[in-house]
């Protein structure tokens, strides 16, 4: 008589967070002009906490969020040096094991970046994302950072200074080619573990496009927002690219109120104007915005 197996004692389906997705440790943009694009982020509320050891790049933070601001000239072969417009270049997903994490994506079909690790620096795997962008993959952001390793503080500054108004990573919002919606919901479905959700779920004032939701624990969720061009437009696919970031707050005009008194200009017209879903700041140096969405976590 041939015994059947015990039962597994949990049955969790591995497409619920393959990766351990545990949020966004940090944004990157890529400059010339660093200088310009920090005070840019210092009117959002960002402060500069540390450098760099070996390149030319500084950490800036507020709260939970972790904007990267990279000026070093040449960092990867076959990436354009950064130009005088910013350009959102990579975002760094936080992981259950970052090396499991890069084999696995690997093993379904991203493109591997080929790393270029100096002395005295972490090894911080990384595909292809969407254009010239990359997707890195952390798995240190507890008791022991990447920035433990790579950075040195910035004297006499507070290393994690407190977010406006509660500020933290909503998304971000990806322009993607003609009728490449479909393609690049795959890609983060696949590779990723990200859900569609449904066309009447929206959030913020930009009703367009398709929404994707990460499949991390509800504290640290953020979404992904594909927008095609307007129709009857050319096809752009060689520009698709990281457009912007989206911020969470749980009071939006009071968000609004507090950065405008800091110099921050938000979009006001018909079509799109600052409201309690959320709001649009002006574009500054050819392409940096920020865009406000009502999220009542903290």
């Amino acid at each position: 008589m041939t015994l059947a197996a015990p039962p597994q004692r949990e049955a969790i389906p591995e497409a619920t967070n393959p990766l351990g997705l545990d949020g966004i440790e940090f944004i990157e943009y890529t400059t010339a002009k660093p200088q310009a694009l920090g005070q840019v982020l210092e009117m959002m509320g960002f402060k500069p906490v540390a450098r760099h050891r070996s390149r030319e790049v500084l950490l800036y933070r507020q709260g939970g969020i972790n904007v990267i601001v990279n000026a070093h000239q040449g960092e990867l072969a076959g990436t354009a040096a950064p130009g005088d417009k910013p350009r959102l270049a990579a975002i760094a997903l936080r992981v259950r094991d970052a090396a499991a994490a890069y084999r696995r994506a690997l093993e379904r079909g991203a493109w591997a970046v080929p790393p270029k690790v100096e002395v005295m620096e972490l090894n911080i795997p990384a595909i292809h994302g969407v254009g010239a962008s990359r997707i890195y993959f952390v798995d240190r952001y507890d008791k022991f950072s990447i920035y433990d390793v790579d950075f040195v503080p910035i004297p006499g500054v507070d290393p994690h200074p407190p977010a406006m108004a509660g500020l933290h990573f909503f998304g971000v919002v990806q322009y993607i080619g003609n009728e490449r919606s479909a393609d690049w919901t795959e890609f983060y479905r696949e590779l990723l573990g990200f859900a569609e959700l449904p066309a009447e779920q929206r959030f913020g004032i930009l009703p367009k496009g398709r929404i994707l939701q990460s499949p991390c624990p509800a504290a640290s969720r953020f979404y992904i927002q594909l927008i095609e061009p307007e129709a009857g437009l050319l096809d752009v696919e060689g520009d698709e690219q990281l457009q912007r970031i989206g911020l969470g707050t749980a009071n939006v005009m009071a968000t609004v109120a507090e950065l405008s008194k800091r110099g921050v200009e938000f979009v006001q017209s018909k079509a799109v104007h600052s409201e309690d879903r959320g709001a649009l700041t002006r574009t500054w140096l050819g392409g940096v915005s920020f865009e406000l969405v009502h999220d009542e976590r903290a």
